[in-house]
């Protein structure tokens, strides 16, 4: 009976593979080393690493340093990486070696071992032509590799995620015009403040969001910035004069993007700045989501006791054991999602600043939160716009009612009579259980009411003028 597994060699000794993995001793060491989480490297760090080692045979060939066969099956191999061939050799652990050697090494053995059956040599043949550090490795480092990959990775899901970001901008501008001509209870302090229109809040909802849009793509500017060719400290060492140009030019090929030499090797070896900017561009919109999240929560809070003022789509049954029972759980979704996010740039964050001298070690965790913020992001976005936002409804009932009770109204008599008669206007109007304009009316028959500049008394159509037409106090001015 044959074993199932093969052994595999390295500088340490020999190891134990599975018989059918592409990768080979290293990445079986780093499996075993940090069995920690359980989790898979994103999509994202396998592409970006995979396109790195396709653009680096292909500029090493053509420098003269690379053998003209090798170098075309290494870029075989590594399209079909990108290609998503073979996502599941990709087995070493987020939490693992400093500096992320572990997944460039996954990275080339699965390449190499790839390339070798292209070439026609078995894995386990040991006059197998490709190897690893030696060709696909060629003029690189897990230093610059990385870092890079990490860049690459963040901008191959921009437009992604600039779009999710955007349909949901549109979505509650959408509402803003829908809801227009709802006016309805301003409130600060989680108490009555003067009147809005609904259309008004979702506006600078919609505002809010794409603003955090325009920051993320300012922030993701800086990540074009690439090091690729620093090697393992900047210098360049072991790499062509011209491979950082002409490695910066031939990604910018092969994958779309807007890349930019770095103006210094070292600083872009030794800073992972840009990512942070990044992180922090995405933190801001969580903190915007989780805000509009909690509104929608509020606004739709009830029906029968809470402010009931909007109505989001029923999506699924909110009790096991209240029937009848919807919560707002697409807000209640999109919460959790940007706590997660948030937490997630909190551990970029510490991590950026940890870097040492010339390298900062803490890079394949970095990789880890920004992938997955993006993800969570993305998807968190998405599900929100299209299962709550498109579908929510106004109760305009409900909000006229609640800014029928609002004794705050009072402010648009502020010219007529002044703060101090509408703050007494005010305490008599919630004590008794009327309106202010029924209280204001009363006073301004009895002749108690005096005009605030002119000293006259007030009358009863100054007092209904000001007051008659509520959308106008959302128009901002002295109310006439």
């Amino acid at each position: 009976m044959s074993s199932p597994f093969r052994v595999e060699r390295d500088s340490l000794g020999e190891v134990r593979v599975p018989k059918e993995a592409l990768y080979a001793a290293q990445t079986q060491r780093a499996v075993q080393n940090f069995p920690i989480s359980g989790l898979r490297p994103w999509r994202a760090f396998i592409w970006s690493m995979a396109t790195i080692k396709r653009a680096a045979a292909e500029v090493n060939s053509r420098l003269g340093l690379l053998d003209e066969k090798i170098a075309g099956a290494i870029v075989q191999a590594a399209q079909e990486v990108i290609d998503g061939q073979w996502d599941d050799q990709f087995v070493v652990d987020p939490f693992q070696a400093g500096a992320g050697t572990s997944h460039n090494m996954n990275t080339n053995e699965v390449i190499a071992n790839r390339a070798n059956q292209i070439l026609g040599f078995s894995i386990e043949d040991p006059n197998k032509p490709v190897h690893p550090n030696d060709h696909v490795n060629m003029a690189q480092s897990t230093n610059d590799t990385i870092p890079t990959a990490i860049r690459l990775g963040c901008l191959w899901r921009l437009e992604e995620l600039l779009a999710a970001v955007n349909a949901l901008a549109d979505a509650l501008d959408q509402k803003a015009v829908e809801f227009d001509d709802v006016v309805k209870s301003g409130r600060t302090h989680l108490q009555d403040a003067v009147p809005v229109r609904l259309g008004q809040e979702f506006g600078a909802y919609a505002l809010a969001v794409r603003r955090d849009g325009e920051r993320i793509r300012r922030a993701a500017e800086g990540l074009r910035r690439l090091g690729i060719g620093g090697t393992a400290t900047g210098t360049g060492l072991n790499a062509h004069p011209e491979y950082h140009p002409r490695m910066v030019k031939r990604l910018s090929e092969l994958t779309g993007l807007e890349l930019h030499e770095s103006d210094n090797l070292f600083e872009s070896m030794q800073s992972l700045a840009d990512a942070a900017d990044f992180s922090a561009s995405l933190r801001t919109l969580a903190i915007t989501l989780t805000r509009i999240a909690n509104d929608f929560r509020l606004l739709s809070s009830g029906p029968a006791t809470g402010l009931a003022e909007i109505q989001l789509p029923a999506v699924q049954p909110g009790s096991s054991i209240m029937p009848g029972k919807v919560n707002p759980v697409m807000a209640e979704m999109l919460n959790q999602a940007m706590f997660h996010v948030q937490g997630c740039d909190y551990t970029v964050a510490l991590a950026a600043q940890a870097g040492q001298l010339e390298l900062n070690v803490m890079m394949p965790v970095i990789a880890h939160n920004l992938f997955e913020m993006m993800q969570v992001t993305i998807g968190a976005v998405e599900a929100f716009t299209e299962k709550c936002v498109v579908g929510v409804k106004a109760n305009r009932e409900k909000a006229e009612g609640w800014l029928a009770r609002n004794a705050i109204v009072v402010t648009a008599l502020n010219p007529v009579i002044g703060y101090l008669a509408g703050a007494s206007l005010v305490k008599e109007a919630l004590a008794t259980h009327r309106t202010v304009g029924e209280v204001a009316e009363e006073k301004a028959r009895a002749g108690e009411l005096r005009h605030v500049q002119e000293g006259r008394p007030v009358t009863v159509d100054e007092i209904r003028a000001a007051l008659s037409d509520l959308r106008k106090l959302t128009e901002g001015g002295i109310v006439e």
